[in-house]
């Protein structure tokens, strides 16, 4: 792994303000956002229940540089986390970092190795940009933002191509630094759906 992509993984505040310092246009592409099964360490850090999953592909001046994925309880979306379910093409960044009251645990740096989660990204990856996971390891992190009592857990994946990157001119000043955790394996699997863009639920809104 290169030393830019462990400066990636250790990186505090907003990786929104950091992408966009990379170049002059940000984009994101929504992959699905649905109510979907959890994996094995969102049920441990998350809880039993029905969640909202939504995944998406960051991209800097065209070149996808990010897989992410978030989920929040979906009885939140009533609540802390109701800004979510009509977030759409906007970047998550925006409504984590500008909400004082939002606290952010520490960086949890993660390696995948193939497995089903690294199965998983490379499938969207193919799907979202034409072109394979251009690594055979996955590198990513992970982090559980709160606000009011409510959970919601971010999994940012790294491609290489994030590393040859430089900064253009100075990111943003959204900071929740916090400490970084050494890396940990991800045993569970991926659900294994093909992207759904149904909207979310009229219940869950």
């Amino acid at each position: 792994m290169s030393l830019a992509l462990r400066r990636w993984q250790r990186a505090p505040g907003s990786l929104t303000a950091r992408l966009r310092a990379l170049g002059s246009s940000f984009e994101v592409r929504t992959l699905r956002q649905r109510v979907a099964p959890l994996l094995r360490e969102e049920r441990r850090e998350l809880g039993a229940g029905r969640h909202l999953v939504r995944e998406v592909v960051l991209l800097v001046d065209g070149v996808p540089l990010v897989w992410a994925r978030s989920v929040a309880p979906a009885r939140s979306l009533c609540g802390p986390w109701r800004a979510l379910a009509g977030l759409g093409t906007r970047p998550l960044g925006q409504l984590l970092f500008d909400d004082p009251r939002v606290a952010r645990s520490p960086l949890h740096a993660q390696r995948w190795c193939g497995g089903p989660g690294g199965r998983r990204v490379a499938r969207d990856w193919l799907a979202a940009t034409g072109a394979p996971w251009p690594a055979g390891v996955v590198q990513g992190r992970s982090s559980v933002f709160e606000r009011r009592g409510a959970k919601l857990r971010v999994y940012e994946a790294f491609a290489p191509a994030l590393a040859q990157r430089q900064v253009q001119h100075r990111p943003g000043e959204h900071r929740k630094a916090q400490p970084v955790v050494q890396p940990e394996s991800l045993e569970a699997a991926f659900a294994g759906a093909v992207p759904d863009q149904r909207p979310v639920p009229e219940h869950l809104r």
